[in-house]
């Protein structure tokens, strides 16, 4: 095992006025930052691979439980594992075991349920350039590190990118038609919403069908506000007659089907969107070249061609986890604070601590190494971080 990098750091940023609140401008404060995987706290037995990714974190049973892929590189592997660990103190974990199917394994979405804790998982292909969905799976914990036999689960073909309260039930949030996401010709995306009274019987949240959105939107995540209507960021990478970035979207309570959207050059992929504060706040990365924007300046109304002119700039940058805020009536975001990360980096979920204080768990290339380009750093090794933040 690797010795984990920046066990320890602390800063802090202040956003400056930025429209959210004249009178009380959007405030994070980063208090701590700790390698958990690979990291100090870890049990023997467990040996995390290079690239450590994907995640979700949890408190269940009285422990903060994280699921995390593990895998050579960022790329599809046959070798992928998806490592399971529990805490008391997200100090020193223990191992909770850990699944593997020969194919890549990513999204994990860890779910308390009556039945007991299940994990929903995204099975894709072994190949390392092209993006292969192969549907859900799901596991049930069986106790002493033992999971069963990991189950395909509808709806086929779609990548559950959130599963979270939300509206009063359970929702999954995510896509179909990610087989297409880098082929313009072929794309049909559509933003999918379903809805659980228990974790493990879903129907459609809203209507007949669970499609809310179609075009270029992939990841999604959402909240519902005080008054009952919802707001979302969405991932719009694909693009569409809109453009290409990011859709900020909103819904109104009485029509929480109905979205309507707005588009936004820069691209928050893998968004977390919650509330803090009477604030909406997201974490997404943040592209440091072309003032942020993932959507270069048009030079061809092909679609297909320009998404690929977008892909390109968009890998030979480096990146940063970020933390930004919504404004529901405007659509619109505004960056707050960079994380400490860097290259390979971003794919948050949160732990509220309590009085604005919030764990956000995510990953990184070495935050005291080399300010990789994205695509060099998808290669290098990643570590997975917990960072402490008070938002204001």
């Amino acid at each position: 095992m690797r010795a984990a990098p920046c066990l320890l750091l602390a800063a802090c940023a202040t956003a400056p006025d930025d429209g959210v609140d004249a009178d009380l401008p959007a405030r994070a404060v980063l208090e701590e930052v700790r390698a958990i995987v690979p990291g100090p706290g870890l049990p023997d037995g467990v040996d995390p691979n290079d690239a450590n990714n994907n995640l979700d974190v949890i408190r269940h049973d009285g422990r903060v439980w994280l699921a995390v892929r593990t895998a050579p590189t960022h790329f599809a592997s046959t070798k992928t594992r998806m490592l399971v660990l529990s805490s008391e103190d997200e100090v020193t974990w223990r191992s909770e075991g850990e699944l593997a199917v020969g194919t890549d394994l990513r999204e994990p979405q860890l779910v308390p349920t009556d039945d007991g804790l299940w994990i929903y998982m995204a099975k894709l292909g072994a190949s390392a350039v092209d993006f292969e969905p192969g549907g859900i799976l799901r596991a049930r914990y069986e106790g002493d590190g033992v999971w069963s036999e990991p189950e395909p689960f509808g709806p086929e073909g779609m990548i559950a990118w959130r599963i979270k309260p939300l509206a009063g039930r359970w929702a999954m949030l995510g896509y179909i038609g990610g087989a297409g996401i880098y082929d313009a010709s072929d794309n049909e995306l559509e933003i999918q919403w379903w809805a659980s009274d228990d974790g493990l019987a879903w129907e459609p949240a809203v209507g007949a069908s669970p499609g809310v959105l179609r075009g270029g939107g992939s990841e999604v995540d959402a909240v519902i506000l005080d008054d009952g209507s919802l707001v979302a960021v969405i991932r719009n990478e694909a693009g569409d007659a809109d453009g290409h970035g990011s859709k900020i979207c909103t819904a109104p309570a009485d029509a929480l089907g109905t979205w309507t959207c707005s588009t936004d050059p820069r691209k928050y992929d893998s968004p977390l969107v919650f509330r803090s504060g009477g604030r909406v706040w997201l974490v997404g990365r943040r592209h440091l070249a072309n003032e942020g924007r993932y959507e270069l300046e048009p030079t061809t109304d092909d679609l297909e061609q320009q998404t690929l002119l977008n892909e390109v700039a968009y890998w030979n940058a480096p990146k940063r986890c970020a933390l930004w805020t919504v404004d529901p009536a405007t659509r619109t975001v505004d960056h707050v604070l960079d994380l400490p990360s860097r290259g390979d980096t971003c794919f948050p979920e949160a732990l509220d601590l309590g009085d604005g204080h919030w764990a956000i768990y995510s990953y990184s290339n070495d935050v005291d190494g080399p300010d990789w380009k994205w695509n060099e750093g998808q290669v290098e090794p990643t570590f997975v971080y917990r960072y402490v933040v008070a938002l204001e």
